[in-house]
């Protein structure tokens, strides 16, 4: 691995988190992985050996608490979304170079060989823990067969994560007031033998490799804390039947136990890359030099799984001498109209059903990859659809090339016979800088910007030199300037090629190109365009208004119809609050509403971590007339040692709360998920009110 800029001489991979093979995929699903697809076709066009792969996450309880439902074996519920997940990902131009499952024979045999080294490097032990355990059914409960309260901070809590609170990973025996899923009867814990995998003893290493993490910012800083304080060791074997049997003696398994899910799934990412040279050959791409060696590792997930990427992986990686990941890119969810998805409720826009509709896939592509940061989260609504689809892809992209070709095909029967002038070449030089800049810096909404500025100025070039008034007064000049939009034409179907990978090929293909658009390097963005083409037809058509109240009056009825038989919404509550780059609320408040708030100044006089909190620390603020003590979630975000002495903006007269067994007497006002803190423009004493 390397810290170059792209291209580098080393192979480079692309993995996307696994999807559970449990259910079907909506269009939030879909953002890692069409972000996964545009990067690693945007690498490939800047001539960096590149891998895209992934594959079907198959164990783990989920799966078979529901094949049990659904009185089907495990392996034959998880296949079929498997099968189905393979169908899908081409519809919307989703193309891994392999995608496997992890119940394969390969990453099987793969999984017990690095675990096997980790046992004979000293890094496995064994310890006896309590397991959760229905005494009804003499049965032990792993994972999702148990569900309970968080232990730090008093939250509902699912099996081995506290997915409705703090989001912090749960051990085997951490969670309270266990009751068993199966039954619904309390559970009670008995002593089991488990496999732990030693984690605290690469904690040194651990530090060293998130300072040298590249990707998004979350996914560098919201490891830190665990990293940083005290690394508990990992059980990585569970009591139950699917999944992959620990490594034990010749017949595979031993004691009755599987490993972790957490264990074999990225592991597949290996597995799938080995899969990928077995069917190509180790000369066209050799998975072990890219990880065994010295290959770019670029993982693309959820934000949920940082933790998984950036501590579990790693160490399992170095431990087993293994090259670790270069950079791990974490995106935030997708929202639907300001609320959360939820697949109860039917609250979702559904991957099958966006197809049904009639919608190029490549629609959706642009919008999830280019709509805000990658780490932020996203709003998706019909609406803000329409407006992205009508303003850049209809009328800046789609509206320049159309009338281009258009021109040149009817005056010129294709691209005048000229050159580029410097002005046009300049610009389409400084577009791919920006275009190579976005991707070092793993910014696709830089690509798309990249891509789109370009046409933006085609479109003033064209309006600005009006060759239609130059074809008689001035031939010479109208057969440059439409040279100069045709050649502007073809540089686009380049750049917007990772994005829209259809609409490119389109373009590619009206230009009369040889071979295809996702041959092209990023450098035949100036090659001289061929010459001869017909007429062109337009990219994309315009959404109307009609059109979008017909897909909310669709949306709301499934929703509603959800709720009439009586579904409870088991994913995001309805009332989360919006995020970054979402609509504002139509619900106002009066005048006299905001003056009750007491905003004011603080000053913060120290900060120190809450001990068994995840996120939190405790702040003594100076609001003039006092110093408050404060609970605020800003440890995974913020340098502690920063704080103390910064102005911030505090609600002063807010309810007294208790969070983890420490008193919060007041709320400090932050923005967005990177916990923005909000200050003064000037130094403001401390108790200035705001107002």
């Amino acid at each position: 691995m390397s810290h170059d800029d792209y291209p580098t001489d080393n192979p480079a991979v692309v993995t996307c988190g696994l999807p559970y093979a449990n259910g079907d995929l909506h269009i939030g699903h879909l953002r890692t992985y069409v972000s996964g697809d545009v990067l690693s076709r945007a690498l490939k066009q800047f001539g960096q050996e590149t891998a895209f792969v992934s594959g079907s996450d198959m164990h783990g309880t989920p799966v078979a608490v529901n094949a049990e439902k659904e009185g089907v074996s495990p392996r034959e519920f998880a296949l079929r979304h498997h099968e189905k997940y393979e169908e899908t990902f081409p519809k919307f131009n989703i193309e891994f170079d392999n995608y496997g499952h992890t119940d394969d024979e390969t990453n099987t045999e793969l999984t017990r060989e690095i675990v096997r080294e980790l046992d004979e490097g000293g890094y496995i032990y064994e310890k006896d823990i309590k397991v959760a355990w229905d005494p009804a059914e003499e049965t032990p409960l792993p994972d999702r067969y148990v569900e309970g309260t968080c232990p730090y901070c008093g939250e509902h809590a699912r099996g081995d994560e506290c997915d409705e609170g703090c989001g912090r990973h749960l051990e085997p025996g951490e969670i309270e007031d266990p009751t068993s899923t199966l039954t619904g009867n309390p559970a009670e814990y008995r002593e089991r033998t488990h496999k732990f995998f030693r984690v605290s003893e690469l904690q040194e290493y651990l530090q060293g490799f998130i300072d040298r993490l590249e990707g998004t910012s979350n996914a560098q800083n919201q490891p830190r804390e665990w990293i940083e304080g005290e690394l508990q060791d990992w059980c990585i074997s569970r009591d139950m039947d699917w999944g992959i049997d620990y490594p034990g003696d010749e017949d595979g398994g031993t004691d009755d136990l599987v490993l972790y899910v957490w264990v074999d799934a990225p592991i597949e990412y290996v597995s799938s890359t080995k899969q990928y040279t077995d069917r190509v050959g180790a000369d066209a791409y050799d998975w072990e030099g890219v990880w065994k060696e010295n290959g770019e590792i670029i993982h693309i997930i959820g934000r949920d799984i940082i933790q998984h990427h950036t501590v579990f992986w790693p160490a399992m990686l170095h431990a087993v001498g293994y090259n670790e990941p270069r950079a791990v890119m974490a995106s935030g969810f997708v929202n639907l109209n300001d609320k959360g998805f939820s697949t109860s409720r039917n609250r979702a826009v559904w991957a099958d059903d966006y197809l049904d509709e009639g919608f190029d896939a490549d629609l959706l592509r642009y919008y999830l990859s280019t709509t805000g940061g990658f780490e932020r989260d996203v709003n998706f609504s019909w609406e803000q659809f329409q407006e992205r689809v009508n303003g850049e892809l209809v009328g800046t992209f789609g509206n320049f090339v159309y009338r281009s070709l258009l021109f040149a095909a009817r005056n010129y029967d294709g691209a005048p016979d000229a050159e580029a002038s410097d002005e046009v070449q300049h610009r389409i030089e400084s577009a791919i800088d920006d275009f190579g800049e976005a991707l070092n810096d793993y910014s696709l909404k830089k690509l798309g910007d990249a891509a789109t500025s370009l046409a933006a100025f085609g479109n003033e070039y064209i309006q600005r030199n009006e060759p239609w008034k130059l074809t008689d007064d001035d031939p010479e000049k109208a057969q440059q300037v439409i040279y100069d939009c045709v050649q502007l034409s073809k540089a686009l179907a380049v750049l917007y090629a990772p994005l829209l990978p259809g609409k490119a090929e389109a373009l590619w293909s009206q230009l009369d190109e040889d071979d295809s658009v996702h041959d092209a390097t990023i450098e035949d963005a100036l090659a001289a365009p061929r010459g001869d083409f017909g007429e062109p037809d337009e990219l994309f058509g315009k959404i109307e208004d009609e059109r979008v109240a017909e897909l909310n009056e669709k949306l709301q009825a499934s929703i509603d119809a959800a709720t009439d038989d009586g579904e409870e919404d088991k994913t995001m509550t309805d009332d989360e609050s919006t995020t970054e780059g979402e609509s504002t609320s139509n619900d106002r408040i009066s005048f006299d509403e905001f003056q009750s708030l007491d905003l004011r100044v603080g000053r913060i006089e120290s900060a120190e971590p809450i001990e068994g909190a995840d996120a939190l620390l405790r702040l003594e603020v100076d609001i003039g007339s006092e110093t408050r003590q404060i609970v605020a979630g800003l440890k995974q975000l913020h340098d502690v040692d920063d704080l103390e002495g910064k102005n911030i903006v505090v609600v002063a007269n807010l309810e007294k709360a208790e969070l983890f067994g420490v008193e919060s007497n007041g709320m400090v006002l932050a923005a967005g998920e990177e916990a923005d803190l909000l200050t003064t423009y000037e130094d403001a004493e401390p108790g200035t009110k705001i107002k």
